[in-house]
């Protein structure tokens, strides 16, 4: 009996420690959400050329973020680790050898995309989108490097437990980009109207007041005298799976789109709308897998299994609760949400569609989220990605099989398939790799470092 009232104070101690880390982050999110809308209703303005020109850009900009996460998401998983162990000079070498990561990143891909912003506007937009978004990109590449080095400084927040900050800085930069997109997309007083390119100044600008303020409030790491190329190593390593699963998802995300608009464009703006108001659920769930890859990340550092054992069941229940919310709000509030933004009926009946047959999606969706940041947290991101592939296949598959009987609700029905079988491959996966030591094994010993002694090997420990 006392054994079990230990594990509940514990679990529920773990769940007070994810609420406080996924709050700023699940506000950090919805704020860009909320610019990135305002962007396109300032944009509808000009015409349909402009609209395609800045959608084209957000695509490119979210393809990229793979790669970008890479570096950040490894960047917070590694300085996680690192404080959880104690260890204030591999946490040094970390932020080190992640700005360098930062700058050949942002130098390549921003040289990059210049050189190659016609082709690249060319390849999907042709006649004057073509030309509006290569002017877009003529801005936006060069500027790359402040939403690069955004992420990164937000990630060194975030491994050392601090969400608030960088949640502050996200409405700081939507903030001025709300007042400055009006201002240099159509024009006021003596300021010229810019069109594409203003929006692009926009952003950059928003961005660059954004990173300044962070930069000066960044923890100041203690120096550190060895090289940064293992630290690196760590960073690219821990960080690959969350690239990995972030462009899959981007990738499947684009096919489901191409399967909806084979079903008219009713469809393809119902789901668009929908899509839009499911973001505001499902931003919960990966706000909640920052926390748990945060936490996962720290007490494996500390090598603490036991607890890690408790936050796995933490996570669970969390994500059970916020996947199982999303689903009733999504089935019972279809409507009146929808009624909020569309007097079309016939887009508004696809919208209440779509999201009444996501609803049965977000509870394991919920689930696959949150845990697969706690997996990845702790080292165990091939059994992760593995799931994401397969999940994604069987999504596709359910999506086209489906839509020949079912129509366009057969396709919107793909992703509850999908996420119930990547549930399945990831509890199986996680559990072999459990079953291996993975528990037990601190990330040490899973090919961080170990230039530490007594830190390479041993028992783990447990912080009761």
């Amino acid at each position: 009996m006392r054994r079990n009232t230990q594990d509940r104070r514990n679990i529920h101690g773990h769940l007070r420690r994810l609420g406080a880390l996924a709050g700023p982050v699940y506000a950090e999110l919805l704020s860009g959400v909320l610019a990135s809308v305002l962007t396109a209703f300032w944009t509808l303005r000009l015409g349909g050329a402009v609209v395609a020109a800045v959608t084209l850009a957000g695509t490119v900009e979210n393809l990229l973020l793979g790669l970008v996460l890479v570096v950040a998401s490894g960047t917070g998983v590694s300085l996680a680790r690192a404080r959880g162990a104690g260890d204030g000079a591999e946490a040094a070498r970390t932020a080190r050898a992640a700005w360098r990561l930062c700058a050949a990143g942002s130098l390549a891909l921003s040289l990059a995309g210049l050189l190659l912003r016609e082709p690249l506007a060319g390849a999907f937009l042709d006649g004057s989108a073509a030309a509006l978004a290569a002017d877009y990109f003529a801005v936006a590449f060069p500027a790359f490097g402040l939403f690069f080095g955004q992420r990164v400084a937000d990630e060194l927040f975030k491994g050392a437990g601090d969400t608030r900050t960088p949640m502050r800085m996200a409405l700081l930069s939507n903030a001025l980009l709300l007042l400055l997109d009006p201002l240099l997309i159509l024009g006021a007083g003596p300021v010229p109207a810019l069109g594409v390119p203003g929006a692009a100044l926009a952003l950059a600008l928003s961005r660059a007041v954004a990173l300044a303020v962070t930069l000066r409030l960044r923890p100041r790491a203690a120096p550190s005298g060895a090289g940064t190329g293992a630290a690196a190593a760590g960073i690219l390593r821990a960080g690959l799976p969350f690239g990995l699963d972030f462009t899959a998802r981007m990738a499947v995300g684009t096919a489901q789109l191409a399967l909806t608009a084979g079903f008219g464009v009713a469809a393809v703006a119902g789901y668009g709308l929908g899509y839009r108001l499911l973001l505001v659920a499902t931003m919960a769930f990966y706000a909640l897998r920052q926390a748990a890859a945060i936490e996962a990340a720290r007490l494996t550092g500390a090598g603490a299994a036991e607890d890690l054992h408790d936050l796995r069941r933490a996570v669970r229940w969390s994500s059970l609760l916020a996947g199982g919310c999303a689903a009733l709000l999504a089935a019972a509030a279809a409507v009146p949400l929808t009624a909020l933004f569309t007097g079309d009926q016939e887009v508004a009946g696809q919208s209440v569609l779509f999201l009444r047959t996501a609803a049965p999606y977000l509870l394991p969706y919920a689930l696959v989220v949150a845990l697969g940041g706690l997996y990845q947290g702790m080292g165990a991101g091939r059994p992760v990605v593995l799931s994401v592939l397969i999940g994604l296949g069987a999504q596709l598959t359910a999506s086209v099989a489906l839509s020949g009987p079912l129509g366009v609700t057969g396709v919107w029905a793909g992703p509850a398939v999908g996420a119930v079988v990547q549930l399945a491959v990831l509890a199986r996966a996680a559990n072999s790799w459990s079953g291996h030591g993975g528990w037990a094994r601190p990330v040490w010993q899973s090919g961080g470092h170990d230039d530490t002694a007594g830190r390479s090997g041993g028992p783990a420990r447990s912080r009761r």
